[in-house]
């Protein structure tokens, strides 16, 4: 029982599927030209794959954005100091 879930025409839950999979493929740069003016005209006229296609740009950014930040230096020396405390526990020389 497959149920339309999107005011586009061509998506219904299976091919929605498939479109975000394309949506992915997108915007990691793995399409040809021709898919990625298809993909385009489809989030043009379909607003759940480009609210879909938004909500994936925000946590690729966040993503990013973490990686980019370092961590504060206390942050690092409490790691380290939970990670010798654990060692030691566990019967290994410290390290």
């Amino acid at each position: 029982m497959s149920e339309k879930t999107t005011d586009c025409a061509d998506c219904d839950d299976t091919e929605h599927a498939a479109r975000l999979a394309r949506i992915y493929e997108y915007l990691d740069g793995a399409l040809s030209y021709e898919d990625i003016e298809e993909v385009r005209a489809h989030l043009d006229g379909c607003p759940e794959c480009a609210s879909d296609y938004d909500l994936e740009c925000l946590i690729r950014t966040a993503v990013r954005r973490s990686c980019v930040e370092r961590a504060p230096e206390t942050l690092k020396i409490t790691i380290m100091e939970k990670i010798s405390r654990i060692r030691v526990e566990a019967g290994h020389e410290p390290g």
